[in-house]
């Protein structure tokens, strides 16, 4: 396991920080570059200094705190939320060649004593437990093996689980705060890819982090193409995007365990290969599905927001919200599982007002209902009904500026939204229809009077004589739907009261109503049809002219070498590596290490493989 030499150095200051960190960067990954704010992060850590750090999605979180701990050596405690999530990471350390353990209940008595060992001996460099284990009640017994350990540091991963702000709020994370009390000299170092300000402030306060530096990187991820969609025909709207994404993967997030089923089964009918993921699935089954996804076997999963966190597999190529999440920082999160590799991906909303009336039920049911929960669904329901950039919405809300004008990655910069001629008497014919209403009924009821149907409802309110009914009549619902929604976020109508909502008119909507200021809105317009490949949808998502072909068949190498390993495909290499080994037609091994990605252990375990299919690939006829 690599470290020790390095450590010794790192002691001695024989070499300069950078110079320690490159060589491990090098040597063990692959990389021969610092990505944004991964050299001061690492610093922070070295120096002893208290840190938070905010990355996106993709943006090389994780190695912030992995390679100070081989440059440097000693140990790194390492908190993390979720089993799988150490699995995954202590994994693809062990592959790396790093000296790394977990500690949790999965263990049996004899793999724990040996964790321990390495812990007491000095050669573990990392070692990952979750925060219950440390503020429980084996909590004081794993703090005396730390002291002995010459623990260095500890890394706080999925840090915005300690605020109510954060969107994946844990008790025991707010917990940490105590282990300051018997590591005063030891520095902590929280890590997340989605924290606002206030997420921010709350993580140093609960941390008790002592003058932190803060490193916060931007919120943009450029190669993801944002599009939000108003909920209609849900199986024709999967199907548009699913087309676009043929044999590629992705993750497709519902609001209730029963839509999981429903569309999962449904995606196997149309011959999809899709599996659900739902807390409500066995422990046996929910962590198959998983394992099925994350080792290739399967190309969609269909799941409840139970599923995600941590997962590292990079070449998801769509994700797709069945119902908007509860808050904007969710849907970064889950979003954000898409295109981790940096290449192109989507991400679409399909979404309707009901979504936003179901989690205030929801919330309020599981007593979560707060005066934070309603302004973070407020915030998600702004984007939804937004009618402009989307990277500029989600970065801006993050507290960032967006300078592009255009970022040719969204709906309404792609132009798939049209502007529409007479948008002030559609507007004002909408809110004259909520007046008239009595400001009594919700979207449904004055869509159906503004087309002209005459429901039960209705007549039976007498609303079918009014002067509004029919006045949309040529409008097809979905869009009146639409414009509703556009008028809510613009804040010309609010949706109020429980348990059903109804819309009424706010100030700035009743003086546009009496002919004071203006409106647009805006139509959806269809996104781009499906494009015919050739072979494999990887063709569409290379942004540099390579041979997907040999592409294939480096994938096939890589499954191969996973499969006898026992791990995930991308802890052997992720896409961006081979697409660079396509590239580069390494001839050799010392060729390899020219090759993003790929680290001196991995050349020595896997790189005759890989050699050997690239010395024999004849291009197809």
């Amino acid at each position: 396991m690599l470290g020790v030499t390095a450590a010794s150095a790192a002691v001695t200051g024989r070499l300069p920080a950078d110079d320690l960190l490159r060589d491990a960067l090098h040597r063990v990954w692959g990389f021969s570059e610092f990505r944004p704010l991964q050299r001061e992060a690492m610093h922070a850590i070295l120096e002893a200094r208290d840190s938070i750090v905010v990355l996106p999605t993709g943006g090389g979180k994780s190695l912030c705190f992995q390679a100070p701990a081989v440059a440097a050596g000693g140990l790194g405690l390492v908190v993390s939320p979720l089993i799988s999530l150490m699995k995954d990471q202590v994994d693809g350390l062990r592959v790396d060649g790093v000296a790394a353990s977990f500690l949790n209940s999965t263990l049996q008595p004899h793999e724990r004593d040996e964790v321990i060992a390495s812990v007491r001996d000095g050669r573990c460099r990392l070692l990952y437990v979750s925060p219950e284990r440390l503020v429980g009640d084996g909590g004081p017994s794993l703090w005396r093996l730390l002291k002995q350990a010459q623990l260095k540091f500890i890394a706080i991963d999925e840090a915005h689980c300690i605020s109510q702000w954060g969107h994946d709020f844990r008790p025991e994370y707010r917990q940490l705060g105590r282990l300051r009390e018997d590591f005063p000299h030891v520095s902590f170092h929280a890590f997340t890819a989605t924290a606002t300000e206030r997420v921010q402030r709350d993580i140093v306060n609960e941390l008790r982090l002592q003058d932190p530096l803060v490193l916060v990187g931007s919120f943009d991820r450029p190669n993801l193409v944002y599009r939000v969609v108003r909920r209609g025909h849900l199986h024709t709207q999967l199907i548009s995007i699913l087309d676009r994404h043929d044999g590629e993967s992705g993750v497709v997030y519902c609001s209730s365990r029963k839509e999981v089923e429903a569309l999962a089964e449904w995606l196997k009918g149309e011959g999809h290969s899709a599996v659900p993921y739902h807390a409500g699935l066995s422990d046996d089954v929910r962590s198959r599905n998983q394992e099925m996804f994350l080792d290739e076997r399967v190309d969609i999963v269909v799941a409840t927001v139970a599923f995600g966190m941590g997962i590292d597999r990079s070449n998801v190529r769509f994700v797709v919200h069945v119902g908007a999440p509860r808050s904007p920082e969710h849907y970064q999160q889950e979003s954000g599982r898409a295109g981790r590799d940096g290449l192109p991906a989507e991400c679409v909303l399909i979404y309707s007002g009901g979504d936003f009336v179901r989690w205030r039920q929801m919330l309020e049911n599981n007593g979560e209902w707060s005066e934070s929960a309603r302004l973070l669904l407020r915030d998600m329901e702004k984007y939804a009904a937004g009618t402009r950039c989307r990277h500029k919405t989600l970065v801006e809300y993050f507290g960032q500026r967006y300078q592009k004008t255009d970022c040719g990655a969204c709906d309404w910069c792609l132009k798939e939204l049209d502007a529409v001629a007479d948008s002030l008497t559609i507007a004002q014919k909408i809110l004259s229809c909520v007046a008239r209403v009595k400001q009594t009924w919700g979207t449904a009821h004055v869509t159906d009077v503004l087309t002209g149907k005459a429901t039960e409802k209705v007549t039976a309110s007498r609303h079918h004589e009014l002067s509004t009914f029919g006045l949309l009549k040529d409008e097809a619902p979905a869009a009146i739907r639409g414009f509703i929604e556009q008028l809510v976020g613009d804040g010309l109508l609010a949706r109020e009261g429980d348990p059903y909502p109804v819309l009424r008119l706010t100030n700035t909507g009743a003086s546009l109503l009496r002919g004071d200021g203006g409106c647009q809105l805006y139509r959806e317009v269809k996104p781009p049809s499906s494009k015919k490949r050739s072979r494999s949808g990887v063709r569409d998502t290379f942004t540099a002219v390579v041979d997907s072909d040999l592409f294939e068949v480096l994938r096939e190498v890589r499954t191969r070498l996973a499969r006898e390993r026992g791990v995930p495909p991308y802890v052997i290499f992720h896409d961006t590596t081979l697409r660079d080994m396509v590239a580069q037609r390494p001839k050799t091994i010392a060729d390899l290490y020219d090759v993003k990605g790929v680290g001196a252990k991995k050349a020595a375990d896997f790189g005759d493989a890989f050699l050997d299919a690239i010395r024999t690939f004849r291009k197809p006829e």
